[in-house]
């Protein structure tokens, strides 16, 4: 995948959710909501102050985050879906 995201903008790959209720009950694909857990692919450089200084990013590739429902901008790249989004739209970081 050849796809550098800019600025502060990282490239996220969605985790797919559970299949199965906590009570093993199976939830059909059309019921399912998007999962906002995903594995950051790509990060940008990072965001710049009005003195042109960097500001570092947060999040780096391989990361596991968590993200808003409505967050970034879907993309199909070599036929995946991904999300494009800010870092200020991460919400955390799982360790």
């Amino acid at each position: 995948m050849a796809l550098k995201p800019l600025h502060d903008r990282v490239l996220v790959r969605r985790v797919e959710g559970d299949e199965k209720t906590a009570g093993g009950l199976i939830i059909p694909e059309n019921a399912k909501e998007k999962p906002a857990e995903g594995e950051v692919i790509a990060c940008g450089d990072g965001a710049r102050k009005d003195s042109g200084e960097l500001i570092e990013m947060s999040v780096k590739e391989g990361d596991r985050i968590l993200f808003g429902k409505w967050s970034g901008t879907e993309v199909t790249l070599d036929g995946e879906e991904l999300l494009i989004m800010k870092e200020s739209d991460i919400l955390g970081i799982m360790a």
